[in-house]
């Protein structure tokens, strides 16, 4: 995935190791948005728990930074899996008793096709910066009755960008691509890459939306002329 290098390598990964920011995400005309690396290093917080009270059975976490959701339902004995494309969130995850993998959500997956749900926590509906694209993938991971829980923007907003991660003291990554969608438009691009919205709940100001794989119909069958 684009992006991998940048993830992978400084400032991130001290932040990580630090469980602390600042952290941004940093577009070419200066504008910052702050990522939350102290939450995501902390216990799952009321918004975290009504989606872990929303999955159900096999759960995949894409993107999923230093574990918390994952090692939240591997201590409640549920079959998580974390993917994360930096190897110190995947370490992270390990070290709190959760199972991941450095693996971007393009590569070849562990059980593709069967996985109860699938997860995009934090703003991970930006992955790749192309929606579309990658709820059309997701279509490939989840089962055909599984499930698909999605952050969204707490704005407005339908933005591709390039960015950076920048610490604010001057450490920058390289540029990658990410996107910016908030509950309409995320809901605008599953209906057009195959899924349904099931459910839309908001807690402390973080919207999410819950997607279901939309069946495709049976084509009738031909019937020979008498």
């Amino acid at each position: 995935m684009s992006g991998a290098t940048t993830w992978c390598a400084d400032p991130y990964t001290d932040a990580l190791r630090a469980g602390r920011g600042p952290l941004f995400l940093r577009r070419d005309d200066g504008w910052l948005l702050p990522l939350e690396v102290e939450r995501w290093c902390e216990e799952p917080d009321a918004a975290d728990r009504s989606v872990l009270g929303r999955c159900r059975g096999t759960v995949l976490d894409i993107g999923s930074g230093p574990g918390r959701l994952v090692a939240a339902l591997a201590a409640e004995g549920r079959r998580a899996l974390g993917i994360d494309i930096s190897p110190e969130a995947v370490s992270r995850t390990e070290r709190l008793g959760g199972a991941a993998l450095c693996r971007s959500v393009f590569d070849p997956l562990p059980a593709e096709g069967r996985w109860d749900t699938a997860l995009l926590i934090d703003g991970n509906a930006g992955i790749g910066g192309d929606p579309a694209a990658l709820l059309r993938r997701l279509r490939q991971v989840v089962s055909r009755t599984g499930l698909l829980i999605a952050e969204c923007a707490p704005v407005d907003v339908d933005e591709r960008c390039e960015v950076r991660v920048d610490d604010g003291r001057g450490g920058r990554g390289t540029p990658f691509p990410w996107a910016r969608v908030g509950t309409r438009a995320l809901a605008a691009h599953a209906v057009r890459t195959g899924w349904s919205v099931a459910e839309a709940w908001t807690v402390a100001d973080r919207p999410f939306l819950s997607l279901l794989p939309r069946q495709s119909p049976v084509p009738p069958r031909h019937r020979p002329r008498p």
